[in-house]
């Protein structure tokens, strides 16, 4: 099986940005958890950031028919991106929704997810291990 993972905006600062809500691990350190974790689920997963709506957008298209799934989390975009959310459903991969930190106990406005309306599951809230629980859920559910 083969599964993206993309991750959005500011996720590159991880370790810096907010570490109270995200964290103290690094970018670098989420990198090699999924790649820890896709090994160990036997699946091959491409990863991919950045703070770019469109590169974004161009991933996720490029995954259709080169990929079986994807795990997102969309950042900041999770709250604003029609477009990302366009992008899923015109691939139709499932795709699974990551969030590092619980964004339903979190400001107003990131109650909203345009790109949950694509995805098939969600996990918030777990830190680095929702990303593991995402590759696991694919596998499981979408995997050959």
């Amino acid at each position: 099986m083969k599964i993206l993972v993309i991750n959005g905006p500011n996720l590159n600062m991880l370790g810096k940005r907010e570490p109270d809500i995200y964290g103290r691990e690094t970018y670098a350190d989420l990198v090699s958890f999924i790649q820890s974790a896709a090994l160990e689920a036997g699946v091959e997963a491409e990863i991919f950031q950045s703070n770019h709506e469109g590169e974004i957008v161009t991933k996720i298209q490029e995954a259709w028919g080169e990929k079986d799934g994807i795990v997102i989390n969309p950042a900041a975009y999770t709250h604003t991106s029609v477009a990302i959310l366009d992008a899923l459903k015109a691939v139709s991969l499932p795709a699974v929704e990551v969030h590092i930190s619980d964004v339903t106990k979190r400001e107003e406005f990131r109650q909203i997810s345009y790109a949950r309306l694509a995805c098939v599951k969600t996990f918030m809230g777990l830190g680095f291990e929702g990303y593991r629980r995402a590759i696991l859920y694919l596998k499981e559910q979408f995997g050959v």
